[in-house]
């Protein structure tokens, strides 16, 4: 039986492979294929007329060649055929497909020979990644691919498939917009897909028979085929193009969540199965490490494991014309390789939107120094991390259900909710002490720092809140719902909105839906009448932010020059003014009155003009003041501006 412990391997001495032709690469005249497997003995590839079943109609052994690469070339045109690889090494391993295929049949269980240009769809020579834009000028809007659709109250028939985001002018039964009309009559610049590779966990025979968001990868070059009209052939790929292209239609980016910090399975992977042990980390005991809490983590490090990465986020970038990559515990990578993919993606097209999580699951055998971790972004080259800080901060703890956060009902949080509204850069105004989780500023300039308040992992944001505030009304959840989005959107930074957040999303309660059914994931479209204040105020929150500069700053200089904190306000309330900031009024005054009863303020003039009040936000004016009192609504966000208005629109 194999040996699965490799703590005793340097792997430092398996040799390095610098070409960018592995995999099969096809041509009518001939197919070439090549593989690295430098422990490899013998390496067979296989041809079969199915995707699943029946017997291989052509078997092959590959030549070894240098750099532990094992090649073949076969002549004659062999498209639409399927594919594997089995090595052996210590005894047969299990066939898979490799881990280069970019075209798969159903399951992923082997690889599909195909014609790239056939994937592309009517004019995709005319698609371009939207142009790249300052991060803190997007808004990122997190949507899973089947969640988008299934509900019978979608209005879109393609449901649960990539072409669904392809219909315009979808209706939900109350007749207002759904699906990719929805997204552009709300505002968001950026979609971010939940994992779109394929993935183990669902049947593509069967996908209406299981759910799951995605992070189990088990290709990582192809698209996922339960998303697709034939999960057989090469629809995936062009079916995922065109999404794409109906997106950039609507000037909206796509941004794909990428999960290199582990593979759907360990020993049974297709890396494990083509060179045991050199892909994942080991503890000292020759157990797979495990930092990303699913049973292994990539040793991104290593010089193939690297390059694995960067090829593969180019192929997608250009390929697939993405504008930007999530990464799933990104704490899993070493810095170095972080960075090296940036400079990658900037030699194909710079500006791209990458961001990650800046933590682990679970402890690593690699030293934390070395990590791209939160409080190490400062040595990431342009690339930013999720702000736990503030997602907790405004609701409560994320995985408690009951704790409050300032929307919700805690006091004496003031100063986490500050951190979030700077970006999580140094303010001189913040006391760190009493920022629970960072005692210092982790980000140098605002586009480093990703605030949200929810996200697909742990209770909706609507959930939270009802399992935290039992005695609250509706309509004061609403106002918890609109003020935590106001937070969100008026602060420093990158915003980033789960999906359906704008109309009140629930999961029933659901904690961890990452296998639930549709009935817990869908986006439930009616919400969107039920909620339509909800639903405005976001709409006009996201209108507010593209129209005053003063609200994405570019640089922590120009937060800590024009953004002072008040200091006079009681616990539940934050306040602060931006002062002439260029392009916009002279003075903006903003209020958050997160208590439960109405707010008095004495201004020190009346000649300000009210923006932001109650339900209402218009930068033209909501309102003049007939005196210096004003009284903030319970629950909610007041802007108030003087000076004046130079606005670009």
């Amino acid at each position: 039986m194999r040996d699965w412990r490799f703590n005793h391997i340097d792997f430092s001495t398996y040799p390095y492979y610098e070409g960018m032709d592995l995999g099969v690469s096809y041509s009518p005249e001939a197919l070439f294929v090549k593989v690295w497997a430098p422990t490899a003995s013998q390496v067979e590839f296989k041809l079969y007329k199915q995707s699943l079943g029946g017997r291989p109609v052509r078997v092959e052994s590959m030549i070894q060649a240098n750099q532990g690469t094992w090649e073949l070339t076969l002549l004659g045109d062999y498209k639409g055929f399927y594919f594997t690889f089995r090595v052996y090494d210590q005894g047969w391993l299990n066939e898979t497909p490799g881990i280069d295929a970019r075209a798969v049949g159903t399951n992923g269980r082997r690889g599909l020979v195909f014609e790239p240009r056939d994937t592309d769809p009517v004019d995709w020579k005319n698609d371009h990644p939207l142009n790249p834009v300052n991060p803190v000028d997007a808004i990122i809007y997190e949507l899973h691919v089947r969640d988008f659709s299934i509900a019978p109250s979608s209005g879109m028939k393609h449901k649960g498939k990539f072409l669904a985001f392809t219909e315009p002018e979808t209706k939900t039964a109350q007749q207002l917009a759904s699906g990719i009309d929805h997204l552009k009559e709300l505002g968001i610049t950026h979609v971010h897909l939940l994992p779109v590779f394929d993935f183990h966990s669902v049947d593509e025979r069967k996908p209406d028979e299981q759910y799951n968001w995605g992070y189990d990868p088990l290709n990582y070059n192809s698209p996922e085929g339960s998303y697709s009209s034939n999960p057989d052939t090469i629809a995936r790929i062009k079916e995922f193009k065109q999404l794409v292209q109906a997106l950039h239609q609507t000037e909206i980016g796509v941004i794909m969540d990428v999960v290199y910090n582990h593979t759907g399975y360990t020993r049974r992977s297709w890396f494990n199965q083509t060179v045991p042990g050199y892909f994942y980390r080991q503890k000292p005991s020759g157990q797979f490490a495990n930092a990303s809490g699913c049973g292994n983590e990539f040793a991104s490090e290593r010089a193939m494991a690297r390059k694995y990465m960067i090829d593969s986020l180019c192929y997608w970038a250009s390929e697939f014309h993405l504008d930007g990559f999530r990464f799933d515990l990104m704490g899993v990578h070493d810095l170095e390789t972080m960075n090296s993919i940036r400079k990658s993606l900037d030699e194909l097209r710079p500006g791209m939107l990458l961001y990650g999580e800046g933590w682990t699951a679970d402890q690593s055998p690699m030293d934390e120094k070395y990590r791209a971790v939160k409080h190490q972004v400062k040595q990431l080259d342009r690339i930013a991390c999720f702000n736990d800080d503030m997602r907790d901060a405004l609701k409560g703890n994320n995985f408690n259900g009951t704790s409050k956060g300032f929307v919700n009902g805690r006091t004496l949080n003031e100063e986490a909710v500050k951190f979030g509204v700077v970006g999580a850069c140094f303010h001189p105004q913040i006391v760190y002490d009493y920022v629970e989780s960072s005692t210092s500023a982790w980000a140098v300039e605002p586009w480093q720092c990703v605030n949200y308040v929810s996200c697909h992992d742990n209770f909706t944001l609507f959930d939270k809140l009802k399992l935290s505030c039992p005695d609250a009304t509706d309509a004061e959840l609403r106002k918890m719902q609109k003020l935590a989005a106001a937070l969100i959107l008026t602060s420093q930074g990158i915003p980033f909105l789960h999906a359906g957040s704008e109309f009140c999303r629930t999961k029933q309660g659901e904690y961890n839906s990452y296998k639930s059914p549709d009935s817990v994931n869908q986006i439930d479209w009616e919400l969107k009448e039920q909620y339509a204040d909800v639903y405005s105020y976001f709409q006009k929150l996201i209108r507010l932010r593209k129209e005053v500069p003063a609200f994405r700053m570019q640089s922590a200089g120009e937060i800590r020059k024009h953004l002072h904190f008040s200091k006079n306000y009681q616990p539940g309330v934050l306040a602060y003014s931006i002062l002439d900031f260029p392009g916009t009024w002279k003075s903006i005054q903003l209020v958050f009155n997160a208590q439960r009863e109405i707010l008095s303020v004495e201004l020190d003039t009346h000649d300000w003009q009210v923006i932001a009040r109650d339900d209402e936000i218009d930068t033209h004016g909501v309102g003049g003041l007939e005196n210096k009192h004003v009284e903030i609504p319970p629950l909610s966000m007041m802007i108030l501006v003087k000076g004046e208005v130079v606005l670009d629109y």
